[in-house]
C-alpha cells in the first residue's frame, strides 16, 4: 500500500526553510526514519551536500535526519535499504532526466510499492504524477521522455497561483493548465497553491493544507477544502 506525502512547497514567504511543513513531514515518517534517502537532483547551483545540509538543518528540529543519496556508493543499495524516501524540489527537468540517466525510477517505484514512505515537494510532488507535463519549470535538460514515477493517477501543479501581473500579456497559470486538458482531455490536475499538500495513505488520497485547492477537469473544476477526500 501507497504511502505518499506531496506537498506544493518547502518555504512559506517569510518563514524559515521548511517552518510549516516539518511537523507534518515527521508524522508521515514517525515510525520509518531509521534510514531516510534524500534524492536531491532537483537541485541546480549549489552541490547536492549543500541541499542536503539544509534539509538536515532544517528537520533536526522534528529528529529527522537524511542519507544523500549521491553521496552512496551504490545508489540502487541505498534505495533498496531506505526506510523512506525524501525528494527535494527544484527543477523538475533536471530531476528526471538525473534519474533516468542513473537507472533509479523502477527501484522508486517498487520501494513506494512495498510500502515504503515517500515524500516529496514541489519537483519532488511533480514527478508523482504521471508525467512531468504539468510542472512550472523551463527545461533546461532533455529527458529521455516526460513519464515520471507514476504513483499517482493525476497531474500534480504545485505553487499553483490564479495571481497575474498587472499589463502583463502572458497566459495565467489556470490558461496553461487548461491547455493541458484540452490536449489531454481524460486527465485531471491537482492545483496546489502554497501552503498545501496531498496525503495518500491506505489507499485513499486527501487533500489537505491552509487554503483551498483545485482539481481540474476537461472543461470543469472542484474546489478543495483541506481534509477532502480526492
Amino acid at each position: 500500500m501507497r504511502n505518499l506525502l506531496l506537498l506544493s512547497n518547502s518555504t512559506n514567504f517569510g518563514e524559515q526553510y521548511m517552518q510549516w511543513c516539518k511537523s507534518i513531514i515527521a508524522s508521515a515518517v514517525a515510525e520509518n526514519s531509521k534510514q531516510i534517502v534524500f534524492i536531491p537532483y532537483a537541485g541546480v547551483g549549489f552541490s547536492y551536500a549543500e541541499y542536503t545540509a539544509k534539509v538536515n538543518k532544517a528537520l533536526a528540529e522534528v529528529g529527522i535526519q537524511v542519507i544523500n543519496i549521491d553521496d552512496c556508493e551504490n545508489e540502487i543499495e541505498a534505495l533498496q535499504n531506505a526506510s523512506a524516501i525524501f525528494v527535494g524540489g527544484g527543477n523538475t527537468f533536471h530531476l528526471l532526466k538525473t534519474l533516468e540517466d542513473r537507472k533509479l525510477i523502477e527501484h522508486i517505484r517498487t520501494k513506494v510499492d512495498e510500502g515504503v514512505p515517500y515524500v516529496g515537494w514541489s519537483a519532488g510532488s511533480n514527478i508523482a504524477s504521471p508525467t512531468i507535463c504539468t510542472t512550472n519549470d523551463m527545461p533546461i535538460v532533455e529527458p529521455q521522455s516526460f513519464n515520471a514515477l507514476n504513483l499517482i493517477a493525476d497531474q500534480i501543479n504545485p505553487h499553483y497561483t490564479d495571481k497575474t501581473v498587472a499589463n502583463h500579456g502572458g497566459e495565467s497559470r489556470m490558461q496553461r493548465l487548461k491547455e493541458y486538458l484540452a490536449a489531454n482531455q481524460d486527465k485531471r490536475v491537482l492545483c496546489l497553491p502554497e501552503n498545501t499538500y496531498v496525503a495518500v495513505r491506505e489507499g485513499e488520497m486527501t487533500y489537505e493544507g491552509n487554503g483551498n485547492g483545485i482539481l481540474l477537469r476537461y472543461k470543469s473544476s472542484e474546489t478543495l477544502h483541506p481534509n477532502t477526500i480526492i
